[in-house]
């Protein structure tokens, strides 16, 4: 491998491993903080996707947008469907056992699926990203690197800045994560714990659209495309430690890293080297790397 191929498999590493972070932080913020297993959460990558891909032309017509005012619907849809998803559904979830957690988010992949279903049909989609995008930039005297992959490198890098800021440094993520650690004490306190669970869900759910919108020019748009992406991201949740966006940053990269150039160099054994990792994480610390915060 020469330096030329190294640098673009680091880079489509890295471009793989913070996008996976995007879906995966909604995540760790339902699952670890709520105590909710969410097996849902891929239907919500699957719905951004299939919102950049419906939503385009609406928005051209109506406001006369394009592919950012796309994903600005999209993502205050995200969170209009998140908080009503929690209100309706998770909220009566959050006593009850496991069991009844996976068996109600199963049934709802299967709404999401048929709804998809109907409304855009079973056929695959592209997505086309801003014209300015839409370059290349030389790497070496025959290799070119997408434009576009550098910019979902940098909307979820800014993201992960944002979300490590609120997390961090505000109030909110302040109470957010006192009332994963004591819910009753933060009651206690006058805060209202079900409007702030509500914000929590609302905000994994965009989080996991908005990855799905921006991957979409690159992935393209078809049918259960979020199954596959609900598996890693459990991965990501389990070794960065259950309730830690850091630890989630920090295991979405590594698995980049692993995948990718596992896909390089093991082939045929890279299906399982992710899984292999994740193994070899629990038996070093079997909380994850991280605890929550």
């Amino acid at each position: 491998m020469d330096l030329t191929t190294l640098l673009i498999q680091c880079l489509n590493a890295l471009q793989y491993g913070l996008l996976l972070f995007l879906v995966a932080s909604g995540l760790t913020l339902i699952f670890g903080i709520m105590g909710v297993i969410n097996l849902a959460h891929g239907s919500f990558y699957m719905i951004g996707a299939y919102m950049s891909f419906a939503l385009a032309p609406v928005v051209a017509a109506t406001f006369g947008g394009g592919f950012f005012a796309t994903m600005l619907a999209g993502t205050v849809l995200a969170v209009l469907l998140g908080y009503v998803l929690e209100w309706a559904f998770f909220s009566f979830l959050y006593e009850r056992e496991h069991l009844q957690q996976v068996l109600m988010t199963y049934g709802l992949i299967l709404i999401f699926e048929e709804a998809r279903s109907l409304l855009v049909g079973d056929d695959v989609h592209g997505v086309d990203p801003p014209a300015w995008l839409t370059g290349s930039f030389a790497l070496g005297d025959v290799m070119t690197y997408p434009v576009y992959r550098l910019f979902i490198s940098g909307v979820c890098l800014v993201l992960a800045l944002g979300l490590y800021f609120v997390f961090s440094r505000t109030r909110l993520g302040m109470m957010i994560r006192a009332g994963a650690s004591n819910r009753e004490m933060v009651q206690s306190l006058g805060i209202d714990i079900k409007f702030l669970y509500r914000v929590v869900f609302a905000a994994g759910v965009a989080l996991a659209a908005l990855a799905g919108m921006v991957s979409a020019p690159v992935s393209s748009v078809y049918p259960g495309m979020g199954n596959h992406v609900l598996i890693i991201c459990f991965v990501v949740v389990v070794i960065g430690g259950i309730g830690s966006i850091r630890g989630a940053l920090l295991a979405a990269l590594l698995i980049g890293l692993v995948d990718t150039f596992g896909n390089v160099l093991f082939p045929q054994a890279a299906g399982v080297l992710v899984y292999v990792l994740m193994a070899l994480v629990l038996l070093w610390k079997p909380d994850g790397l991280f605890k929550a915060g």
